[in-house]
């Protein structure tokens, strides 16, 4: 089969299409032939070989975490009759005409969403929604989204939206401003421009917002520090981002002066259940038609190269995919 391999860690055109074999299935899994595969940011920085004590890869690997496709094959204690199935599989090697995954790596695909919105919501939706079960928004509540043009963000600012709170999104660029507008936010603001915090708390009469999402994230003195200066006394901060070149980390003394609640969701990983559970709750939503995915651009498999460039050069806005 056809699929893309990390052959040394380095920038975007050490992602190089192959012949691979094709992957077999194992006791508890299936195999799906991919029709669209997600990109995440997480993958960039791991072809450049960041995060090796959390990820330990070695090339040469095929990347990615999943995506969209029909089961074609089951391992042996599986039932055949997952075969012609839609799903969406999360897993590793996603960046291929066809992967494995397990059972508890699956989530059957509702009538009315297609290969693309349901590989779009592969890792933001569940990232969206965990988000929120960490701090929970409600109606009257005024909300920070930082990266709102992100893929997670802008589910964000939809589903905030929707609980009735006042969305305050940050992006770069009129661009993604006018994208988050259009899908909910009352007040946008242009993180590219010094003292952009400011004209966050001025817009909330001096007292600064009850949550803000930083999806940034930037390291000390970065956009996520920014971010955190946004938040009223008692508010909460939840943080989950690396666009802006690392975590964003708070002093806790800092936090506790003004009994701000920090949270960084990337310090804990969600269980399999949890994820299937999620997955499924966004779907719905898309379903529904409640929630829509932005999907900027969608690349052939062979043109892996152009998404992971186009993330590193923060052009994209919403999700890229790769398909098949």
């Amino acid at each position: 089969m056809r699929a893309i391999e990390v052959r040394e860690f380095g920038g975007p055109e050490v992602l190089v299409a192959r012949e691979v074999p094709d992957p077999v299935a194992g006791p508890g899994q299936v195999v799906v032939a991919l029709a669209a595969a997600d990109v995440i940011y997480l993958d960039t920085l791991l072809r450049g070989g960041w995060g090796g004590e959390h990820f330990p890869l070695r090339p040469p690997y095929v990347p990615g975490g999943g995506g969209a496709g029909t089961v074609v094959a089951t391992g042996p204690d599986v039932d055949d009759g997952w075969v012609g199935r839609r799903v969406l599989a999360r897993g590793s090697g996603g960046y291929a005409a066809r992967m494995a995954a397990g059972l508890d790596e699956l989530v059957e695909l509702p009538g009315g969403v297609g290969w693309t919105d349901a590989a779009a919501l592969l890792h933001d939706g569940v990232t969206a929604l965990d988000l929120l079960r960490h701090a929970p928004v409600t109606a009257g509540d005024t909300v920070l989204i930082a990266a709102a043009a992100g893929g997670a963000g802008s589910l964000l600012v939809q589903l905030a939206t929707a609980a009735g709170a006042r969305v305050v999104a940050a992006a770069r660029g009129e661009r993604k401003l006018a994208l988050a507008r259009d899908l909910g936010a009352e007040l946008t603001v242009d993180y590219g421009e010094d003292g952009w915090q400011h004209r966050v708390r001025a817009a909330t009469g001096g007292d600064g917002v009850d949550v803000a999402f930083d999806g940034a994230g930037g390291g000390p003195g970065g956009l996520g520090a920014a971010a955190f200066e946004t938040v009223t006394r008692g508010g909460r901060f939840v943080t989950y981002g690396t666009a802006g070149g690392g975590f964003t980390e708070i002093d806790p003394e800092r936090a506790a002066k003004r009994s701000i609640e920090v949270t960084n969701a990337l310090a804990t990983r969600l269980d399999r259940a949890a994820v299937r559970e999620l997955l499924a709750e966004v779907l719905a939503l898309a379903a529904a038609g409640r929630l829509r995915p932005v999907i900027a651009a969608t690349h052939p498999l062979e043109r892996a190269a152009d998404a992971h460039a186009a993330l590193r050069a923060r052009t994209t806005i919403g999700k890229s995919l790769l398909v098949l």
